[in-house]
């Protein structure tokens, strides 16, 4: 499912990641543990190539791409794995002029030029998963965190990711929403989703982490 092989870092000098091996299996949920400064959302980066490798290789269900020091890979290549993966980012990143069922929509419109009737119905079934059908037309700024989160992870299941990667998902919630975000990946952790998490929050990853 997904193979990183010796994954280096750089950011100038500053080494971040060394050689990092690691092997995913599909349906597996995997945490990311450490503190803060330790590598683990960068490590996560990694994955979809919002951060690009120095050197090793990536891959994803069939891709596969190799990374080396000073080295190009084409942006169309970049595209083409990244479009593997769905990230849940820790502040939510919903666009604050689009509604609720708008957001989870627009990647389906824009990047994989669904019609809009075909990317509501499957808008409306994502948000329905994740409890937040009820708030459809909502504007992101009348919604608690827990009801961002819920829509931001409706918004990263919508185009049938091969993984679904979550960084810091919960840290910037008080506890009580932090549980909303809890069940709701527990629930697709319960259905075979493949996940990667990068979190400091081991209630989190105790509860729905294989490893």
């Amino acid at each position: 499912m997904i193979g990183l092989s010796n994954i280096e870092k750089r950011f100038g000098d500053n080494l971040v990641l060394k050689g990092v091996t690691v092997t995913i299996a599909e349906g597996s949920v995997t945490a990311l543990v450490g503190p803060s400064g330790g590598g683990k959302s960068t490590l996560l980066r990694c994955i979809n190539l919002l951060e690009i490798p120095t050197s090793g290789t990536v891959r994803i269900g069939d891709e596969t791409l190799e990374f080396h020091p000073g080295g190009r890979v084409p942006a169309r290549d970049i595209q083409r794995l990244r479009l593997q993966t769905g990230m849940v980012f820790q502040n939510f990143q919903l666009f604050p002029h689009r509604t609720a069922i708008e957001n989870v929509m627009e990647g389906l419109v824009t990047v994989l030029k669904w019609p809009s009737d075909r990317a509501r119905e499957r808008a409306l079934a994502l948000l329905e998963k994740v409890g937040m059908v009820h708030k459809a037309d909502a504007w992101p700024a009348t919604l608690s965190g827990g009801q961002q989160q819920r829509v931001a992870i409706a918004r990263a299941l919508a185009p049938s990711p091969k993984v679904l990667l979550c960084d810091e998902p919960t840290s910037a919630l008080d506890p009580e929403l932090a549980q909303e975000v809890v069940e709701v990946l527990g629930k697709l952790a319960s259905e075979g989703t493949t996940m990667v998490m990068a979190t400091h929050d081991l209630r989190l990853a105790s509860k729905i982490a294989q490893e």
